[in-house]
């Protein structure tokens, strides 16, 4: 099956979240399982000033965009048994950054619209034009749109993958045709409607053929209005075609057996080395350097939907535990001041680290001995499955991809391979977090089986790479 998977960022080229991680894996996931496979992505500032020497020129072309006749120019690159496909305009894409701009509109207009004339030029037809929220959404609606004309477009089938709903790309209806090229009949008839604007992640939704999200709990979650940010109707109308599937991890990257980023390596088998991580991480955080004492951490965005407003309320409840807690992020002013407050209240036990350091991050995971998400929604969350990946136990809320992975501890049969709570309530998270602790200090045999259990779990792409390509079969 030939797959032409379609993003707007994707690691190792470009990256400000978890879409990249998935963008960078997936592919390489389904090209090993026998799936023929590219990749299209805007050719970024950052993307061409470190890989210009390996892309490939392939051709250049003009795009038409409503009224507008683009430059568009594409770039190839071989790695990894995918083909990376690179759309350059330096107009839209030459710029520090990826997103945040007043024009990011016409900018992923542009990108969608290129991808789908494009379309004509690669080596072979794909089966699978496979989406990925509102900055390629466009695609499957002129996909749809083109096909009522031309029968080049007509064999295409599409699938649009949603990271994050509350991202739906919402312009005023006046840019339909203007910016988009679009016919009114594409507002007046529903398809793109919200109230009055029109919504490129809904007309995506509505039109691809199949909708998929990164978690099973996430696509059960979307039916509600608390998730869907006002899509929660068009989800119910196309529930036949929606699919929850699971992301994975990088297990070759994330493995506290090769990891050249902490001190000491380790495996499930061999624990030693995750005491020295431990010990090194509280040289390295300025926490009291104590084998016996167990470090709560997180790394997280420093913003309300990751739960941060729980933490603030219960942290002194915590902390009248014997218990150190280690925080890496960066966010809002409010959570910010509140941790660097809390390191002068509880010194030696409490550290903050204001920023993001990859290798700190995984010095943390490593290190640490309980990780806590207590997130108001998680589509899915990689940070619980790296920390299960290093031993480290994972405390979450039962929302998204959080439930789908973390199976809470059951002391009568000793099953489980975490702690969670369900509601989104102070009290609940701090007996959880309360729980943890005393199984750390009561029953250690019984806290590193689940440390075990959480290092033997199965999180690589593979799993994920098969659910996509039957759905790919279900459609084609």
């Amino acid at each position: 099956m030939n797959i032409l998977y379609v993003t707007s960022e994707a690691a190792p080229f470009c990256k400000t979240g978890g879409l990249a991680d998935v963008a960078g894996s997936l592919p390489q996931a389904l090209a090993e399982n026998g799936d023929r496979v590219s990749v299209i992505l805007p050719l970024y500032q950052s993307v061409a000033d470190r890989w210009q020497d390996q892309l490939t020129f392939v051709k250049w072309t003009y795009v038409r965009l409503s009224w507008r006749s683009v430059y568009c120019g594409l770039f190839s690159i071989e790695k990894d048994n995918v083909t990376w496909y690179f759309v350059d305009n330096e107009y839209y894409f030459k710029r520090p950054d990826l997103y945040g701009y007043f024009d990011d509109g016409e900018r992923y207009g542009f990108f969608s619209r290129a991808v789908t004339e494009l379309l004509r030029d690669l080596p072979e037809k794909p089966d699978v034009v496979h989406c990925n929220d509102w900055q390629s959404a466009l695609v499957p609606i002129y996909i749809h749109d083109e096909a009522v004309r031309d029968e080049f477009y007509k064999s295409f089938r599409t699938v649009i993958t949603i990271h994050n709903i509350e991202y739906q790309g919402r312009y005023g209806r006046e840019l339909l045709g203007d910016l988009f090229g679009l016919a009114p009949g594409w507002y007046s008839g529903g398809t793109m409607a919200y109230e009055e604007d029109i919504n490129l992640l809904k007309g995506a939704i509505i039109n691809a053929d199949a909708v998929t999200t990164v978690s099973p709990t996430y696509a059960q979650e979307l039916k509600y209005a608390y998730f869907a940010h006002g899509l929660e109707n068009v989800i119910a109308m196309c529930d036949g075609k929606l699919h929850g599937v699971l992301n994975g991890i990088d297990v070759k990257s994330y493995d506290p057996h090769k990891d050249k980023s902490i001190l000491a390596t380790y495996s499930s088998g061999k624990m030693a080395g995750k005491a020295r991580d431990k010990e090194q991480l509280q040289q390295t955080m300025g926490l009291q350097v104590r084998a016996d004492t167990p470090i709560v951490a997180m790394v997280t965005r420093l913003v309300s939907h990751k739960g941060l407003d729980l933490v603030c309320e219960t942290l002194d409840s915590i902390m009248e535990k014997d218990v150190q807690f280690a925080v890496l992020g960066k966010g809002d002013a409010q959570y910010e001041a509140f941790f660097n407050y809390a390191c002068q209240r509880y010194p030696g036990r409490v550290a903050v680290y204001l920023g993001y350091s990859d290798a700190l991050a995984r010095q943390i995971y490593a290190g640490a001995d309980m990780f806590l998400m207590p997130s108001k929604s998680e589509p899915c969350g990689l940070s619980q499955m790296i920390a299960m990946r290093y031993g480290t136990v994972p405390i979450v809320r039962e929302t998204g991809g959080l439930k789908d992975t973390v199976h809470a501890y059951e002391a009568w049969n000793g099953q489980g391979n975490g702690f969670s709570f369900a509601n989104y309530n102070a009290g609940d998270m701090c007996h959880v977090v309360c729980e943890a602790i005393d199984l750390y200090h009561n029953n250690p045999d019984a806290f590193k089986t689940l440390q075990k259990r959480g290092m033997t779990e199965d999180f690589s792409w593979k799993r994920s790479a098969e659910a996509y390509h039957n759905i790919y079969q279900s459609i084609c």
